[in-house]
């Protein structure tokens, strides 16, 4: 019997997004597929905001650290503003391509996706069972946290437009790669201490195996979800599983 989280020895709930909080085809089938569509509109529109330049300079960097390893970097053209728009394209596209958790590309595609929120085309999902279980924990007094790829600007959007309304009051905290990468065991030690929690008192929620073995070597309590649509993960065995968050 899984033992729900309220009655553990746990001050704080550390999630994961893609295949935990929301099912994958939302991010696969809706929110990726947007930010393609849109790309080229939402350069062409937003080329003189301040929001183009971090983008422009993140992507940037990311080209010519690619081109210096010597990797397969598409051309950087920024004799133009058109060049460097179509540069920029052109790179995030490849970037798309091989889902590589960049930086840069995060950041542009949580911005195309604010676009699509603000626009009313796009509405954040989450399985059922989430709104009340995150309503339960509260309750039961623990902090709430989200650590995902996506940028901290996407995952609020995300849970401030969902069915149930704005869940965005009900987290402590919303992380992204900025704190260093899921599979690095120190990014989850920089978030416990940003919630000024205890490593050990802290169980982290993930559909992704690599996730959780940074987690637990950290000293994390882990657990590994089990949603329809997910991946089959490598070790899956090894760690307590759960199909809902009506279990927790």
């Amino acid at each position: 019997m899984t033992l729900p989280l309220g009655e553990r020895r746990l001050d704080a709930v550390l999630l994961d997004i893609e295949g935990t909080t929301t099912p994958m085809a939302f991010v696969h089938d809706v929110l990726f597929p947007f930010a393609r569509t849109h790309l080229a509109d939402w350069l062409d529109a937003r080329s003189s905001s301040a929001e183009f330049n971090a983008v422009f300079e993140q992507l940037a960097r990311e080209n010519a650290a690619d081109r210096s390893r010597g990797a397969n970097a598409t051309a950087w053209d920024t004799s133009t503003m058109t060049a460097t728009r179509a540069s920029i394209a052109r790179y995030a596209v490849a970037l798309m391509d091989e889902d590589r958790k960049s930086p840069g590309l995060k950041l542009l595609q949580g911005l195309i996706w604010e676009s699509g929120y603000q626009a009313g085309e796009l509405r954040g999902q989450v399985f059922a069972d989430v709104p009340p279980a995150l309503q339960r924990w509260r309750a039961a007094g623990l902090r709430l946290a989200i650590y995902s790829s996506g940028s901290e600007l996407a995952q609020r959007r995300l849970f401030e437009s969902t069915p149930d309304g704005d869940l965005t009051p009900l987290f402590d905290g919303f992380f992204d790669t900025g704190v260093g990468g899921k599979k690095e065991s120190a990014s989850y030690l920089r978030i416990v201490e940003r919630l000024r929690v205890s490593v050990e008192r802290t169980m982290f929620i993930s559909d992704v195996t690599a996730e959780l073995d940074a987690a637990k070597s950290a000293g994390l309590q882990v657990i590994l979800s089990l949603r329809d649509g997910n991946a089959v993960q490598p070790s899956a065995d090894e760690y307590e599983r759960v199909l809902s968050f009506d279990r927790l």
